[in-house]
């Protein structure tokens, strides 16, 4: 009997690939070697920056939370602990656009948790 491959799927599948790394440089986007290895890095890499961009965001909330604190006459600390004594519900990211966008709403903020 001779040996059956599944050609069709095969070829689909590394079409697939192939659109997914048209745009790249060099080998990676017409050789299917390279081409699959790139496209399975890109793959991990996107894997892990959906959960470090959860972790950049925060940061960058904090930081923006704490120059408008700063400027208010309080630390990011003292304002966060106040805040939460005080049972004021809200959270980093827009306490965060308050403090880039609507500094005189944050004031208000601050001053009533002081």
């Amino acid at each position: 009997m001779p040996r059956s491959v599944n050609n069709v799927a095969s070829r689909a599948r590394r079409k697939k690939v192939m659109k997914q790394v048209k745009g790249q440089f060099g080998r990676r986007k017409n050789v299917w070697t390279v081409a699959k290895n790139a496209y399975e890095k890109g793959q991990q890499y996107a894997y892990r920056d959906r959960r470090n961009k959860k972790r950049d965001f925060r940061r960058l909330w904090i930081s923006r939370i704490n120059a408008g604190a700063r400027q208010n006459g309080m630390s990011y600390s003292q304002l966060m602990g106040k805040l939460h004594q005080n049972n004021v519900q809200l959270n980093r990211k827009a306490l965060a656009d308050l403090a880039m966008n609507h500094p005189e709403a944050f004031k208000a903020v601050v001053d009533k948790v002081k």
